[in-house]
């Protein structure tokens, strides 16, 4: 009788090893599956020549307003799109490479693209996230301080206002940073209460969700009219028209 127990303790000994042996393959397998998955999920997301796609006519588009491609819209990544995505690269002092990764998304506020890249899904900004008095007075600010400047430049402005807002030395609340005192020439001048156009309203949104063609700058001035030293001793981050943003 001890003889049958024994053997049949052994057998279920190997049942149960086999099955947890199987289990482990099954979730190694499985684990490799999600890894590759994603994998694949980033490279895909990764843009180059002969890429095909939504996220490529997004690009097109993007680039096609602000002057840097003048092909068709069609999510069809060819030389065009190549050459007018370096031009892009090389005026925002990225690698000219004509890839379309993780920095050249950030830089064009394609910021879906970004997270997925940058594995962060879950804190994107966006302009959902604002009132429609905050995207007004937002796109105010913009087209005061910067309506003769470039897309770019005005997106650049917006950024500044989000970055403050993000910044403990800064107020915590869209109107506080552009109403506090000595911030904004445009709000002491009175042309904060134009009323701003389209182009203003599309630059306020791209700030909000995210585009930051300062790279985190907290500061900008022109320097053929700032009268303020103290405003030079800024560590300067980038130049856009007629503006430099410093931190």
């Amino acid at each position: 009788m001890k003889k049958y127990l024994a053997i049949g303790a052994l057998t279920l000994a190997l049942t149960a090893s086999a099955a947890a042996s199987v289990t482990a393959i099954a979730v190694n397998a499985g684990r490799d599956t999600a890894e590759t998955a994603i994998e694949l999920s980033v490279e895909a997301a990764v843009l180059r020549q002969g890429s095909r796609g939504g996220e490529v006519k997004e690009v097109q588009r993007r680039l096609k307003q602000w002057g840097y491609y003048s092909g068709a819209v069609d999510g069809i990544f060819g030389s065009g799109t190549k050459k007018a995505v370096i031009s892009f690269q090389k005026k925002n002092g990225l690698t000219a490479d004509g890839i379309v990764g993780k920095a050249t998304y950030a830089a064009l506020g394609m910021n879906d693209s970004y997270n997925v890249l940058d594995g962060n899904k879950n804190n994107k900004p966006s302009s959902s996230n604002y009132s429609s008095s905050d995207v007004y007075l937002m796109a105010k600010a913009i087209y005061a301080e910067g309506r003769g400047e470039s897309y770019t430049g005005q997106v650049a402005i917006g950024a500044v206002i989000m970055n403050r807002l993000r910044s403990p030395s800064f107020p915590n609340t869209i109107s506080g940073v552009i109403y506090q005192k000595g911030a904004f020439t445009a709000v002491a001048d009175g042309q904060i209460n134009l009323e701003p156009n389209q182009t203003a309203y599309n630059a306020a949104r791209d700030a909000m969700n995210g585009w930051d063609p300062t790279y985190g700058a907290l500061y900008y001035y022109n320097p053929a009219k700032a009268t303020s030293a103290w405003i030079f001793s800024r560590q300067t981050v980038t130049t856009i028209g007629k503006h430099v943003f410093a931190i």
